[in-house]
């Protein structure tokens, strides 16, 4: 059996896994990631995507967060999310609405940067509609 290590995901709104895991795989903003016991320390920023757990227990539970920060040490992982849920819980209205509040915000843009920025998270929202919901 693999290792276990501490696990916590976190958003404003609540904790939401705070578990014994084995493995996490993070939507690292350089690229996917697993998480095992004992990784190496690592500070990475999150970009909209799909955050897999799997518990001690083996149960896999999944988890769609929309940015955020991941604190990785040896003995544990912990996710900041801007906002986070259960993947049972988000519906394509939800995501349909956060990719208008984007394009809405992307044509308010008052500087290159700003507007560059939000374009790249309007993009990673798509894909993740695509991921979570697809056709």
């Amino acid at each position: 059996m693999a290792d276990a290590f501490n696990f916590e995901l976190v958003s404003p709104e609540r904790l939401l896994v705070s578990e014994k895991v084995t493995e996490v795989v993070i939507p690292a903003t350089l690229g996917e990631m697993t998480v095992l016991a004992n990784h190496a320390p690592t500070m990475t920023t999150i970009k909209p995507g799909v955050v897999s757990v799997k518990l001690a227990s083996g149960q896999v539970n999944k988890y769609v967060v929309f940015g955020g920060f991941a604190d990785i040490l040896p003995t544990g992982c912990t996710l900041l999310a801007e906002s986070a849920v259960p993947l049972s819980e988000v519906t394509r209205e939800t995501l349909q609405r956060r990719i208008e509040v984007t394009q809405a915000e992307i044509d308010k843009a008052q500087s290159d940067e700003h507007k560059t920025k939000l374009e790249l998270f309007l993009a990673e929202l798509t894909h993740l509609n695509g991921i979570v919901m697809p056709a």
